[in-house]
């Protein structure tokens, strides 16, 4: 159980978690630890594995921004993982329903706990299977927002780790950008945007990868990890293309200046998705 590091005086928003009294099987097993994320809402995580990160907080982030009538949405996530985003949205929109697809079963596995940790089961489905495969989601219909966390890199261009999940997480083992937006192309209701995320090194594969699908940028936010350096990742939305007004070019968003500490504009990031400031 991972200790809460929180200001003295924070107050954790949005609904609190609903823990079965018996958890069961839903605790922390060998190699895992259950961790804080939003609110006081928690996510289970292996220690040698894959884990929740910046562009999990910051494509969420930017989801719900353009999640339109949340009340009754309902959203999809894409190579959901542990279910970072997932969680995320079920946290920040209590009366939405999600559907999160992951074809690593060790993965999907521990997102399902996670949401049943916090009592979001009911609402928020985690299906194994693999998302380019139009089967996983026969039969869904179209959906308010799509989101998903590409891996970075093709696969042979770096080298990866032999540790259990962590390759396909950061490999395009499964797709990379240009699956996701074929993806996302099917299922997406009309005006309903798609947000990802690319690396920077990679950002060129992004506007091609939403032409090839139909698709056409209308949101662009850099990630800057410290005041002076260059991006680490952009954050990005799409809807189908034609329609899509004047491209929204955020400015970008920093995450330490350069005393390293956090700006004003990621300490509303964070306040947003529930984390302390």
């Amino acid at each position: 159980m991972r200790a809460a590091r929180r200001p003295a005086g924070w107050v954790a928003a949005g609904p609190p978690p609903e823990t079965p009294e018996d958890p069961g099987d839903l605790w922390p097993g060998p190699g895992e630890d259950l961790c804080w994320l939003a609110g006081n809402w928690r996510i289970l995580q292996r220690l040698d594995g894959h884990r929740t990160s910046l562009d999990d907080l910051v494509t969420a982030h930017m989801a719900a921004s353009l999640l339109a009538n949340p009340a009754s949405a309902r959203w999809l996530d894409l190579g959901t993982g542990i279910g970072s985003v997932a969680l995320f949205l079920a946290w920040r929109f209590p009366q939405a329903r999600g559907l999160g697809v992951e074809v690593q079963e060790i993965s999907a596995a521990m997102a399902r706990r996670s949401l049943a940790w916090n009592g979001a089961a009911g609402r928020v489905e985690i299906r194994d299977g693999d998302f380019r495969d139009p089967a996983s989601l026969a039969g869904q219909g179209s959906f308010d927002l799509v989101t998903g966390t590409p891996p970075y890199f093709p696969v042979g261009t770096g080298p990866q780790s032999d540790r259990e999940q962590r390759a396909p997480c950061r490999f395009e083992h499964h797709g990379g950008v240009e699956a996701y937006c074929e993806a996302a192309a099917r299922v997406l209701a009309p005006a309903a945007p798609l947000v990802a995320c690319e690396a920077w090194i990679q950002r060129e594969r992004v506007e091609p990868a939403g032409r090839a699908a139909g698709l056409a940028l209308s949101h662009w936010r850099e990630v800057i990890p410290r005041e002076g350096k260059a991006p680490l990742f952009v954050v990005f939305a799409m809807t189908a293309a034609p329609g899509v007004g004047p491209l929204v070019n955020q400015p970008p968003l920093v995450v330490r200046d350069r005393e390293g500490r956090r700006p004003p504009e990621f300490v509303a990031v964070r306040q947003t998705m529930g984390m302390p400031a």
